[in-house]
């Protein structure tokens, strides 16, 4: 049993299982550098980042400076969404205007207007099925996925009632038009690279 398991089941037979306590066990282990950690539905999950999905994830932070300035937006920090212990590292996270940290220091779901996920192998089906709840959930207004094996973004938009109402997809090399959303600017997708699976 490690460290992790142990703190895990003390704190389940204290009913005090909470998201700070899973990255509390998770800050303490020896997690290799350059690997995403985070938490969906009570499930740790663990990534390797390529290179791939550095250049998709950089080329969408670029573009989106036009509109954010650096302090309202973030990337693989921790934001906790609404649903059982979720507590997500987007890839990309741009907060409105009004953002402020909660009294952890932590941004709140509540301010974030735009999500952006890269795909990877091991946690797509995450990126289209809980993920996109709890984004939908949270009322998230923008949520996109590039997903270098099929070679396309999804743009979700329109949250109601825990799902996105309207969807549109588009293959890579082809503009992104968002300006009738609050991110309010047409992204380029022609440097973002393709990955087989």
């Amino acid at each position: 049993m490690t460290v992790l398991d142990d703190r895990i089941e003390m704190a389940e037979e204290s009913s005090e299982l909470t998201l700070d306590v899973m990255f509390e066990c998770l800050e303490k282990m020896p997690i290799p550098e350059g690997t995403k950690v985070e938490i969906v539905g009570g499930h740790i999950f663990m990534s390797p980042q390529r290179q791939t999905h550095f250049e998709i994830v950089f080329g969408i932070l670029e573009q989106l400076r036009d509109k954010y300035p650096i302090k309202r937006l973030a990337s693989d920090v921790r934001i906790d969404f609404p649903g059982h212990l979720n507590g997500f590292a987007c890839d990309v996270a741009g907060l409105a205007e009004r953002s402020v940290k909660d009294g952890k220091g932590r941004w709140r779901y509540q301010d974030v207007e735009f999500v952006a996920e890269v795909i990877s192998t091991d946690t797509a089906a995450n990126d289209y099925g809980p993920k996109k709840a709890a984004y939908a959930t949270a009322e998230v207004p923008v949520y996109l996925i590039a997903d270098p094996y099929q070679g396309k973004c999804h743009l979700y938009t329109c949250p109601k009632d825990s799902e996105y109402l309207s969807e549109l997809s588009i293959a890579f090399g082809t503009d992104l038009d968002m300006t009738a959303t609050p991110v309010n600017l047409t992204l380029k997708t022609d440097e973002f690279p393709r990955d087989r699976p």
